[in-house]
């Protein structure tokens, strides 16, 4: 099937931390029907064989109205998110999707962990949103790894989850720039939550170098590698 693309509008760029920006966008031709999770494709007028396709995951549920959250940091020698860093209100996109399939297993029936680093964490945001809405009460623990104090993504946000809903819980965890750090740190932690413990339900996002030592881990405990939900986006 040829992939569907059409234009959007920017409706409003906010910086949340010092290195990662927010911009809703409104498709114009048809509204994107996704579940939580799930990401589009930029087509970006750039790079040396232009368009530049770039995945980002919506940060927000569906909305009524069609607009679409996505949230980004800038990379200084990247392509894509220095262009996308001096959109305003007004600039048009093109884009796809929805794609992928980091989205809740239709059975919560083990307490949900949640692993995200940096912008790994915007699915997760998504996700979570989600569950509250509905009301489902499956156990949440979200572990966020972020490489600095400053560029914990929606930390006051996780703060007021956890306490208006009695079934979330949130660590946040700082690491350097490295990923071997956020690594060590998050084993850290897990392993005395883990052990000798129930099953839970894993959900890992990242970049590949951080996602898939955890995923190798939870292997290790006796995980099938189905048990376990992981996306990165490197």
């Amino acid at each position: 099937m040829a992939e569907q693309r059409q234009p959007a509008t920017v409706l409003s760029a906010t910086d949340l931390t010092p290195h990662v920006r927010q911009l809703v966008i409104k498709p114009k031709t048809a509204k994107i029907a996704f579940q939580p999770g799930q990401w589009v494709s930029l087509h970006l007028p750039v790079g040396p064989k232009p368009p530049l396709n770039r995945a980002y995951s919506m940060a927000d549920p569906s909305s009524p109205y069609g607009e679409l959250t996505l949230v980004f940091d800038l990379v200084p020698d990247g392509l894509g998110s220095p262009y996308l860093y001096q959109l305003k209100s007004g600039d048009e996109l093109t884009l796809s999707g929805p794609y992928g399939r980091f989205i809740l297993p239709q059975t919560l029936d083990r307490e949900l962990i949640l692993i995200g680093r940096y912008t790994g964490l915007v699915p997760m945001r998504c996700l979570l949103k989600q569950m509250f809405f509905e009301k489902i009460h499956t156990p949440v623990l979200l572990i966020a790894v972020a490489p600095s104090e400053e560029e914990v993504l929606f930390h006051q946000e996780w703060l007021t989850m956890a306490v208006q809903q009695p079934s979330f819980r949130y660590l946040p965890i700082v690491a350097d720039q490295s990923e071997s750090q956020a690594v060590e740190k998050t084993l850290a932690m897990l392993g005395p939550l883990l052990t000798g413990q129930p099953k839970v339900i894993p959900m890992l996002c990242g970049t590949k170098a951080f996602v898939r030592p955890l995923r190798a881990y939870f292997m290790d405990q006796g995980y099938d590698r189905k048990e376990i939900k992981a996306e990165t986006y490197d």
